[in-house]
This record gives structure tokens, C-alpha cells and sequence, in this order.
């Protein structure tokens, strides 16, 4: 009703000038019956209130569906009156909705392409990879251990590209499941066990070995391996420990991420989870790419993990997930 009043408000106005101007022709022609004039006043006040309320209901739902925001897509296709204002604005919304449809199929398309053609190409990457691999293991020499070094971080590179990429498909791409924190932490330790030795970065683990939580356990290592690579990089030559410990508050399950490196400065805290932020380390640490810590937010929001972040300047940087509640191991060890 509203918003009929508000469209209708000009022609009111309009008709009450007229109206007005009507009355004045009258009274200037020598019209002296004021019954007369009321009763005229009366008759196109009730014409104006039939035209009205006849305009009110002919286009109620085209007024409601224009005050209310739509809560689907679909719903800018129903069929409403069959009023010539109505039709008119049914067949725009439909064009409309077909052309934005036909879009996003599109865009869907691409995408799926898009993720399709990184995975492929990572795959293929990593094939030379593990021949490089192979070619050097036995092999001794400061200029191996480079070589080591350099494929270590071609092989992290095409992990965040790989999981970057599939970030737009997650819904099809994660199991949750009791996943236990004590294996996946060393699994992620042992992965990454050339990084703490070149590093002398040490790795200690505070882990109850019956811990389970709700996660997923591919996309929980690659947060864990995030977090553990930041923490060494930031960390390096200090021969300080990386701490990963864990502990129940109330009925969540916390597992903490601690370094003793240079921490991070207080101007940068607020910002670190945005994507290709660097900050002042950032400038410090060629290898900073911003993207970590974005890649771990987005996946710990879609695995409906919190997660906190505390530091300090030149005394390092605790990272904390918090998981729902714990999920007991029966007959493990405690």
C-alpha cells in the first residue's frame, strides 16, 4: 500500500489542483450553491478512491513482490496478474533471469575447466618432480641439498596452487570424519622434516594420542602444513622449538600452533588473514606470498573451525584451531 501511495502521490496531487481549479471556475461563473460544490468535491474524491483501490488490487502482488527483496532466484519467474503492467514486468524478469542464468552456466563451465586443467597440470608437475627426487636421494653435496631445497619448494608452491584451485569446489571435494589430531600432527611433521633441519627449527609435540575431532583430514593437513611452514620460515636459524599442542576448553578441542621467531608487528595482525598480504615480514621474507594464512581462514570456515591468532614482536606467533566437541578414541592410549 505504500508503495502504491508513493506512485500515486503526483496524480493525487494533480487531481486535487484540478479539483481546486474546478471549484474556482465555479465560483467565478456565479455558482452560489455550496451543496452543489461539495456534492462535485464528494463525487471525484470516490472516483479517485475507486481508481485507487481498483489499481491496489489489480497490482498487489507486483507492489509486494517490489517492497519485498525475493529469497530465490526463482521466484523473479512466477507467474502473477495478468494486468498489462504485470505481464510486462513478468516477461523483463524472465529475459532477465534467462540471460543471468545462462551466465552463470558460463561461469560454472569455466570454472570447472579452470580447476580441471590445475589439477592436470600440478599432477604432471609432479611427476619430474619425484624423478628429481629419485635422482638425488642417495646423493651428498651441498649442491644437492640446494637442489633438495628448491624442489621442497616447487612441491609446497604446486600444493597452494592445487588447493587454491579447488577452494571454488569444496562442497564436492571434502569427507568429515573422526579424524585424529596426534597422527595428523606427526604425519605433517614428518612431511616437512627437510624444512626444520634446514631450518634448525625443532619440532615439539604436545598431542594427546586418544584426541579425535570432526574434520576433514586431507584439507586439515594442508592447514597444519600451512601453519607448521610458516612457523619454520619465520623461525629459521634461531634453533628454537615449534610447539604443537592441544588441550580441551569446555567442549571444543584447541589445537595450537606456537613459534619463537620474529612474531608479527601489531599494525599487521588485523590484516595477515587477507589474501596476498605481506606485511612488514613479508618485505623481510622474499618467500611471503600472503597466501597462507587466507587459505587457512577460508578452509577453517568451511569446515566450521574457528580459529584465533596471538602474537608478539620477537617472540613469536601461536596460531590456535578450535574444533567442536572431542570425539572420544576407545582403547587408546592417554
Amino acid at each position: 500500500m505504500k508503495l502504491l501511495l508513493r506512485e500515486q502521490t503526483p496524480l493525487m496531487i494533480v487531481y486535487g489542483l484540478q479539483l481546486i481549479l474546478t471549484l474556482l471556475i465555479y465560483r467565478l461563473a456565479g455558482f452560489e450553491d455550496e451543496w452543489v460544490a461539495l456534492y462535485v468535491v464528494f463525487l471525484n474524491i470516490s472516483l479517485l478512491t475507486v481508481y485507487l483501490v481498483f489499481r491496489y488490487f489489480s497490482l498487489r502482488s507486483l507492489y509486494r513482490r517490489l517492497s519485498q527483496p525475493l529469497e530465490t532466484l526463482d521466484e523473479t519467474i512466477q507467474d502473477r496478474e495478468f494486468s498489462p503492467l504485470s505481464e510486462a514486468m513478468d516477461e523483463l524478469l524472465k529475459t532477465q533471469y534467462q540471460h543471468y542464468k545462462s551466465e552463470l552456466d558460463e561461469y560454472e563451465r569455466k570454472i570447472r575447466d579452470h580447476v580441471t586443467f590445475i589439477n592436470q597440470w600440478v599432477h604432471q608437475m609432479k611427476t619430474p618432480l619425484s624423478v628429481i627426487h629419485l635422482t638425488i636421494q642417495d646423493e651428498d653435496g651441498p649442491v644437492f641439498d640446494s637442489i633438495r631445497e628448491e624442489a621442497d619448494r616447487i612441491g609446497k608452491g604446486l600444493e597452494t596452487v592445487l588447493h587454491t584451485a579447488r577452494l571454488d569446489v569444496f562442497d564436492r571435494d571434502f569427507h568429515v570424519e573422526p579424524v585424529s589430531l596426534y597422527q595428523t600432527v606427526n604425519q605433517v611433521i614428518h612431511e616437512n622434516k627437510r624444512l626444520f633441519i634446514r631450518n634448525r627449527v625443532y619440532p615439539e609435540v604436545r598431542v594427546e594420542e586418544a584426541l579425535m575431532v570432526e574434520s576433514d583430514e586431507k584439507w586439515l593437513t594442508f592447514v597444519l602444513g600451512q601453519l607448521v611452514t610458516n612457523s619454520v620460515r619465520y623461525s629459521a636459524g634461531t634453533g628454537e622449538k615449534v610447539t604443537l599442542s592441544s588441550w580441551r576448553r569446555g567442549l571444543h578441542v584447541v589445537l595450537e600452533v606456537r613459534d619463537r621467531g620474529v612474531g608479527i608487528p601489531k599494525e599487521d595482525i588485523r590484516r595477515v588473514f587477507e589474501p596476498y598480504f605481506t606485511g612488514e615480514n613479508g618485505r623481510r621474507y622474499r618467500e611471503s606470498t600472503g597466501m597462507g594464512l587466507y587459505l587457512v581462514r577460508e578452509v577453517c570456515q568451511r569446515l566450521n573451525h574457528r580459529i584465533e591468532l596471538d602474537s608478539e614482536p620477537g617472540e613469536g606467533t601461536a596460531v590456535r584451531l578450535i574444533f567442536n566437541e572431542p570425539v572420544p578414541l576407545t582403547g587408546a592410549k592417554g
